[in-house]
């Protein structure tokens, strides 16, 4: 997808030798022992002042804040339709319903501000340990998550977040305040890494599933992985994830941005003579040679496959899409995407068709 240039919006590169450590490169052969960002080199305020993640759905909350709320009148009941007065009162809050049982216009009351909370769930699984680029997969999608909070937070706003893990999902605490969010994404970091073929039977749905049961009020909820399913082979777009359902009763009534996190030998495989593949949530091994172009072409165009499923799946879903790969700059792509979304968040943000609350 392209977005055009960024006006007035360039941050660094975040891949420096100060910002990763030698797990990174461990990770190419082995499960990383530690985090392979720094706390402080998630996401550079001063670059994201500028810019504010668009919420266009109605949501609910109990504090005076800079978002709509989802009830009319300043307490937790609607509030009684009044007679419309001309010339005092905005059309634009006339209330048909009343008006038609009626015949007599009316209006309802306005809409009163209320915080914003927002939930962000991370997928912490075997899979998203790969990185070939300084940093893994992991730990990307965590600087994501850092990259939302900070230019989503609003005064009032609370930041929680959760952790799929193959046998559970964590909950931390909802919390206002950039400290907080600074207390979130450490207790995040330094959340031990899960080793491969680890014991579990919870899939990302199960964990999509708890974000909507336990998380009652309405917000923005920001699911953050890289969506592959252990041992799933199927490819065609048309067959639905198993995580597509429940992520459609999530976007029934919160705004939901899915994060893709990627890394670039996923997506093309380089040339790097014989390798063993080996899959870190199944027994699936294969050597393959990667010097021979037949090999690479058939791979990358499954992989691409894969991929178009997983974007084809969100979008039914009714949800944000954004992709992010190792290779690149976190900041500049989430900042493309936040100019762009502005235009877009209404219509994807409608909540999708044919699914119950």
């Amino acid at each position: 997808m392209g977005f055009g240039a960024l006006p007035e919006f360039a941050p660094p590169r975040p891949s420096t030798s100060d910002d990763v450590d030698s797990s990174a490169a461990i990770s190419l052969i082995e499960a990383p022992k530690g985090q392979t960002i720094r706390l402080h080199k998630l996401a550079p305020e001063a670059a994201l002042r500028r810019l504010e993640l668009t919420i266009v759905r109605r949501l609910e909350g109990f504090l005076q804040g800079d978002h709509l709320g989802l009830l009319p009148g300043p307490g937790s009941e609607p509030g009684e339709a009044r007679v419309y007065s001309p010339g005092q009162d905005d059309v634009r809050r006339m209330d048909w319903a009343v008006t038609a049982r009626t015949t007599v216009p009316h209006v309802r009351d306005t809409i009163a501000d209320r915080e914003l909370e927002i939930w962000a769930l991370l997928d912490v699984t075997p899979s998203m340990n790969w990185g070939t680029a300084g940093v893994t997969k992991r730990d990307l999608g965590i600087a994501a998550v850092a990259t939302i909070g900070f230019i989503s937070q609003r005064v009032g706003d609370r930041f929680g977040g959760m952790i799929y893990k193959p046998n559970e999902v964590k909950a931390l605490p909802a919390r206002a305040g950039r400290s907080a969010l600074y207390g979130l994404l450490g207790r995040m970091l330094e959340e031990p890494i899960v080793p491969d073929h680890a014991p579990g039977d919870m899939s990302l749905a199960d964990g999509i599933e708890q974000m909507t049961r336990l998380q009652r009020r309405r917000g923005l909820r920001v699911v953050v992985s890289d969506f592959l399913t252990a041992g799933e082979a199927e490819v065609d777009p048309s067959v639905p994830p198993d995580w597509e359902r429940a992520l459609r009763r999530l976007a029934v009534r919160n705004q939901v941005l899915c994060i893709e996190v990627v890394d670039a030998a996923e997506l093309a495989l380089p040339d790097v003579g014989d390798i063993l593949i080996r899959d870190p949530e199944t027994d699936y091994a294969r050597y393959v040679n990667t010097s021979d172009p037949k090999a690479r072409e058939l791979v990358d165009a499954a992989t691409r496959q894969q991929r178009e499923r997983v974007a084809a799946s969100l979008r039914r879903a009714g949800v944000g899409h954004l992709q992010l790969a190792t290779d690149r700059d976190w900041v500049e792509d989430i900042a493309h995407f936040v100019l762009s979304y502005k235009r877009t968040a209404a219509v994807i943000s409608a909540p999708p068709q044919g699914v119950s609350k």
